[in-house]
């Protein structure tokens, strides 16, 4: 039986966000024939009285090449993001703006989707699926779906547009409806072939200042800070074009006191959580007090909701912005609220201590080694705020207020994070209570 199948098998899926707790029920809501041999499936997971959704495309008569892990589902089914034979399926949708059932392949207008490419599944990501075709586009699968346009799918289209910069140009979408809600299943975009992510970039910078000790952060042959410095230009530029495209508003000083509100009662829950992090709190209580006294209207839009190293793309001529969606696991509503992009600027920031502290968790110089990690943080947090002011950012000498407690907040969600899930990491979030900024 298919949903006993799919109960064992999708238990060891990366993207199967309830492991750990067993299914009391699973749910075929939606079977579409797509093709021969290929069908698109919606099911309900019902766990400890919750129900998340799930889409997977349902590959039949499965080829001998199918039959292994994590493609093989059992008996003659099989995950069809695999099978590049079939998932032409997509791309010909879109192209050709086809209706199948409840499904609505979309494409943008004035785009030519070539639909002669094959397809390859990326193995990086844990959430989604991502598949791409030949080094044109690449197809994002929302795996867990939530009833709702995506945000990516939102901004995305919404600034290209609008001819916005720092952006991977959108292609084209599928939907179907959810609770009566237009509902964003995969997207479309350019693939950037020639490229490479920001996390990955600031690491050689690091590893490099780490093999030259007798050299500082600056002139270490891995300097990342003009890199820094341009990618603030650009995450500037970002917050301009959203600013342009979406609504705006400003909030009262009594709402942003209680916004600090609610950094303190995450406080309090990280604490209960994790006990190393009690004498350290009362550095980000400091903090969110300093932000109610001086508190006053404050600028609200949309924002990237997420973001780090790891949202950006370094092509042969500029930084590009990726993954608008916000963060993992909240609520579509809460993912496209408006918020100050200093939201934006405080994740970056923690982005740079991350990535200058993270190899020192197992590195036999860690003690002599941090004071160099704290200065290359340092240089390019310093850089890159120099680069989103120089980019237009609005970041006046009152606002480091307000940044400081939104940096820690997002500290005490990573110490949280770490704690549960990579404790030889927690070192790295409590420092940021600890430095004096």
């Amino acid at each position: 039986m298919l949903t006993e199948l799919l109960t064992g098998w999708i238990t060891h899926q990366r993207w199967f966000a309830g492991k750990g707790r067993p299914i009391d029920n699973l749910v075929v809501d939606s079977d579409v024939q797509l093709a021969p041999r290929l069908r698109h499936v919606i099911i309900s997971v019902h766990q400890a009285g919750a129900c998340d959704r799930y889409q997977l495309l349902l590959g039949t008569d499965a080829p001998d090449e199918y039959r292994f892990k994590p493609a093989h589902i059992g008996e003659d089914y099989y995950d069809a993001a695999y099978d590049a034979d079939l998932t032409c399926v997509l791309l010909t949708g879109m192209a050709e703006n086809r209706d199948l059932g409840p499904l609505r392949f979309r494409h943008l207008d004035g785009v030519e989707i070539n639909t002669s490419l094959r397809s390859l599944v990326l193995n990086a990501e844990q959430s989604n699926t991502s598949l791409v075709y030949g080094d044109t586009y690449i197809c994002k699968l929302f795996r867990r779906l939530t009833p709702g346009v995506n945000p990516e799918l939102e901004i995305v289209t919404a600034l290209a547009r609008r001819d916005g910069t720092h952006i991977a140009r959108p292609y084209g979408w599928i939907e179907t409806d959810l609770d009566g809600e237009p509902t964003t299943l995969a997207m479309t975009q350019e693939f950037l072939s020639n490229s490479n992510d920001g996390w990955a970039l600031a690491l050689t910078s690091v590893r490099d200042l780490y093999g030259t000790l007798e050299c500082s952060a600056s002139e270490a042959g891995g300097d990342f800070s003009a890199e820094s410095f341009r990618l603030g230009v650009a995450t500037a530029q970002v917050h301009h074009e959203l600013a342009a495209a979406f609504p705006v508003d400003v909030i009262e000083s009594q709402e942003v006191k209680r916004m600090v509100e609610e950094f303190g009662r995450r406080l309090a829950v990280a604490v209960a959580e994790v006990p190393e992090l009690r004498e350290h709190a009362h550095v980000a209580e400091e903090a969110y007090q300093r932000v109610s006294e001086v508190a006053r209207e404050m600028p609200v839009q949309r924002v990237h909701g997420d973001y780090h190293l790891g949202q950006v793309m370094r092509t042969p001529t500029d930084w590009i912005i990726l993954d608008f969606e916000g963060e993992p696991g909240q609520p579509i509503a809460e993912r496209r609220a408006l918020a100050s992009p200093l939201r934006d600027v405080a994740g970056m920031l923690r982005s740079f201590d991350y990535a200058a502290r993270h190899l020192l968790a197992d590195h036999v110089d860690a003690d002599e080694l941090r004071p160099r990690a704290v200065e290359w943080a340092e240089l390019n947090r310093s850089s890159f705020l120099a680069g989103y002011s120089a980019g237009g950012g609005h970041l006046r000498a009152e606002d480091a207020v307000l940044l400081r407690a939104l940096e820690l907040d997002k500290a005490a969600y990573e110490v949280v994070y770490e704690a549960r899930n990579r404790p030889t990491w927690l070192h790295i979030p409590m420092a940021a209570f600890q430095l004096d900024r």
